[in-house]
């Protein structure tokens, strides 16, 4: 590859990387500083505060996104993967399952996972209500509109999700770059009129409006967290561009129009004190509001899509991880396997955006929801990476309780600050991660109870075989394929079969699908097979959490390694599990009938692993828990 084409890709992926990673955090100003100052707060609106206001803004956007995450935290990849889920794999990996960090790891990415969806939720709500509330500065009779043309465009968007973003992706890139570029003009043209405002560069300042306003200026925190959402983003998207246009993105466009476009709002509010009802959207005059709400609507959009296909991504991790039930994925690009468009995840989320729209009505009180979303996931991440750097990259454990505890100090901070908004909108995300977690961890131990009662009963495959054999049933032609868990013993489909059809197909294939804490498998390495005697089969299946599961293509793999199958004449027997909620041992009565409810709804394992349903047989067997 010559350093000609090296360098265009790395520009063409840095120009991506600002679309679809930097939307959310780009949106930030629209709401960041009228939050801030929202006469609620009881926060003084005079110089020494902005510049105490700014200061911390900028040394957040310094110390938590350019120093933890972009220098950090992208160090800590899963095999190039990002991402929450991809850090708890990789911190459950850094200990032992005997340990008894495993479980404890586990909560916390799992809580961590399920704050990221309240951010999901709370992102594409607050970024749309936002900009469109520019509308009320250029004409204040339009106040009413707002929330319905927040509605219309989210249903839009959430509506064109099973089209995929292949064909309007293209634009992301661009439309954000005249984003941030009017981000930095607009801030630019300020700081010209109020150059005092560079003060705010001296961290002084932010040490100063803490100690002199103290509580308030606690309280002020919790808001200045809105400034930082979209951090984890970065990180959940490192899989899709890679570390160098993540970080070149960054320091090269986001960072310094961000940091322009705060300075020349505290700028703008040291002049004209009125604007501070909302600062974005008169930073230019009344010129240009209809251009901004139009451009800035744009921008909140690819903000909400960015959430949304994390969102997809997310689910299909935790559905690979055992942490939900298998549902139904479809593919919007033939050439990106990333995208994916998952039409439950779609609808549910749009429903409860939804909610947050019509039962908060503005970006000032969505504002309270967002920051305990945030920080929770920012805490949750600093933890899992302790566990990594410490026990997976062997670092000195000073060193890693060094680099750690001074981001989990930022982060218990902010979360702090951030709860303080608990009764002022906080509880929402804290109950939306609450119900997804309890649903999380109701359906992994319920699968534990479920994998205990078929190992108790489990017969074991080797003795099994060898008895079977002694008088061998009726052979009849073609290929029996039959599923079965990692330690599941004889499949209860095979013995279905043999009681009821009293033959055994001429070749039988055991056929085991392993999903490893890491993202994805080399080719070569995911089928393996074992020959068992009397012309049976096993064939282990290992695919990574982000891989796509495709039994057809892992058959084709299995020809080189001896084991030839033609489809027309192999039938694939999968046990269709019907769970029963037993009094006693196990979970609680509603949390068994909870996970009966969604074993029942969840997607088949043929439809899962793309088996041809003209060549599935499957047969029923119940379970109790």
């Amino acid at each position: 590859m010559t350093s000609t084409h090296k360098k265009s890709s790395l520009a063409a992926l840095t120009l991506a990387a600002v679309g679809i990673v930097y939307g959310d955090i780009g949106t930030s100003p629209l709401y960041t500083l009228k939050t801030i100052f929202d006469p609620e707060h009881g926060l003084a609106l005079n110089t020494p505060n902005l510049l105490g206001i700014v200061s911390l803004i900028f040394w957040g956007l310094t110390m938590i996104v350019s120093l933890k995450y972009v220098t950090l935290v992208l160090r800590a990849d899963n095999r190039g993967e990002g991402g929450i889920m991809a850090l708890m794999a990789l911190a459950l990996n850094s200990v032992t399952r005997a340990s008894r960090w495993h479980y404890v790891l586990m909560v916390i990415g799992v809580f961590g996972a399920t704050m990221f969806y309240g951010d999901s939720v709370i992102t594409p709500a607050i970024s749309v209500l936002g900009a469109i509330e520019g509308l009320e500065v250029a004409a204040p009779g339009m106040e009413s509109y707002v929330v319905p043309l927040t509605i219309i465009v989210l249903v839009a968007l959430y509506s064109v999700q099973k089209r995929g973003t292949a064909g309007i992706g293209k634009w992301f890139g661009p439309i954000m770059l005249v984003w941030f570029a009017a981000l930095a003009i607009m801030g630019v043209i300020n700081i010209v009129k109020a150059p005092v405002i560079l003060q705010a560069l001296n961290p002084w300042h932010a040490f100063q409006f803490m100690y002199d306003n103290q509580f308030i200026a606690f309280v002020a925190l919790g808001a200045v967290v809105l400034s930082l959402t979209g951090a984890e983003a970065l990180y959940a998207d490192m899989g899709h561009f890679g570390k160098k246009p993540i970080r070149a993105a960054w320091f090269l466009i986001v960072f310094p129009a961000l940091a322009l476009n705060y300075l020349g709002q505290g700028g703008l509010l040291i002049t004209h004190p009125e604007a501070v009802s909302n600062p974005f959207f008169q930073q230019l005059g009344s010129w240009s509001v209809y251009p901004l709400v139009v451009l800035s609507t744009l921008a909140a959009v690819i903000a909400s899509q960015a959430t949304i296909s994390g969102t997809f991504s997310m689910t299909k991790q935790a559905i690979a991880l055992g942490m939900l039930p298998r549902m139904r994925i479809l593919h919007t690009s033939e050439s990106e396997i990333g995208q994916i468009y998952i039409p439950a995840v779609n609808w549910l989320q749009l429903i409860v955006v939804l909610i947050a729209v019509i039962g908060f009505g503005s970006s000032d009180k969505l504002a309270g929801a967002y920051g305990i979303a945030v920080t929770a996931t920012m805490l949750a991440t600093t933890i899992l990476t302790f566990f990594v750097i410490r026990y997976r990259w062997k670092l000195p454990l000073v060193l890693c309780i060094g680099a750690t505890s001074f981001f989990i100090i930022m982060d218990i901070a902010l979360f702090s600050a951030s709860t303080l908004k608990l009764f002022h909108g906080g509880w929402f995300p804290l109950l939306l991660g609450a119900v997804l977690f309890t649903v999380m961890m109701t359906w992994k131990r319920g699968r534990e109870l479920v994998f205990e009662n078929l190992q108790k009963h489990a017969i074991p495959l080797d003795d099994f075989l060898q008895s079977l054999f002694v008088a061998p049933p009726v052979r009849v032609d073609g290929t029996a394929i039959f599923l079965r868990g990692e330690s599941d013993g004889v499949p209860h489909a095979l013995l279905h079969n043999l009681s009821h059809n009293k033959v055994l197909h001429e070749r039988v294939v055991f056929l085991t699908v392993h999903i490893l804490e890491e993202p994805y498998v080399q080719r070569g390495e995911q089928a393996k097979v074992t020959a068992l005697g009397h012309n049976c089969y096993q064939v282990n299946v290992s695919y990574g959490f982000k891989d796509e599961p495709n039994i057809p293509a892992i058959l084709e793999q299995c020809s080189e390694l001896g084991l030839t199958f033609e489809m027309m004449e192999t039938s694939f027997f999968i046990a269709r599990q019907t769970i029963i909620s037993t009094p006693g041992a196990g979970m609680m009565p509603w949390r068994e009938h909870l996970y009966v409810a969604m074993s029942r709804n969840a997607r088949g394992a043929a439809d899962y692993y793309q088996v041809p349903p003209n060549r599935v047989i499957e047969l029923g067997t119940q379970v109790e828990i």
